[in-house]
């Protein structure tokens, strides 16, 4: 098991060196870009009825992370980085839910639209993850579960550039890096 830490470790410090701006480095892997392996969706033992997680595989990364329906994406205005409040209420569900699964432990993807420098915006993905992690904190989850990262503009749901993409695009996603 150690071995296999230290593994992830080393490949996870290589890799954020290369090309990424890991923040709170989780103690799961993470790469560049999320392909799914598998459309099978796995219902944990002991978990909250409805706990469907469906794994997801990092390329480069050994380990798994698991995306789930009932964490939901939230949404920031342009160039901010503060809660609204349809994102504390959907943090607040969110909370809820990491209530019911208290051995899963999170991973904070912090995202923006197209505008501006990869600098500048990787740096507001990271401030929008830690607002959301820090409202998380508020709401009574124990933050050795919380891990976050910016990905900037390099993940975009919808690749168009309008100011409807852009709204999509400027959100924090939720996704489960051990069960």
């Amino acid at each position: 098991m150690m071995k296999r830490w230290a593994l992830l470790l080393v490949t996870l410090a290589l890799f954020c060196c290369a090309r990424k701006h890991v923040i709170a480095p989780p103690p799961s892997p993470v790469a560049e870009e999320e392909v799914v392996t598998e459309r099978e969706v796995v219902k944990p033992k002991g978990e909250a009825e409805g706990a469907a997680l469906e794994p997801v595989k990092y390329p480069g990364i050994e380990g798994e992370v698991w995306r789930t329906p009932l964490l939901k994406p939230i949404y920031f205005d342009f160039d901010r980085y503060d809660l609204r409040p349809d994102a504390k209420e959907t943090l607040r569900e969110n909370a809820k839910v990491l209530k019911e699964n208290p051995t899963w432990k999170i991973l904070i993807e912090g995202h923006c639209d197209e505008r501006g420098s990869n600098e500048y915006n990787l740096a507001l993905g990271e401030k929008r993850a830690r607002a959301a992690m820090q409202y998380l904190i508020k709401l009574g989850i124990d933050p050795d579960r919380l891990s976050i990262i910016s990905y900037g503009e390099e993940r975009p749901v919808d690749p168009r550039h309008c100011e409807e993409a852009w709204a999509k695009n400027r959100r924090c996603e939720f996704v489960v890096i051990a069960k």
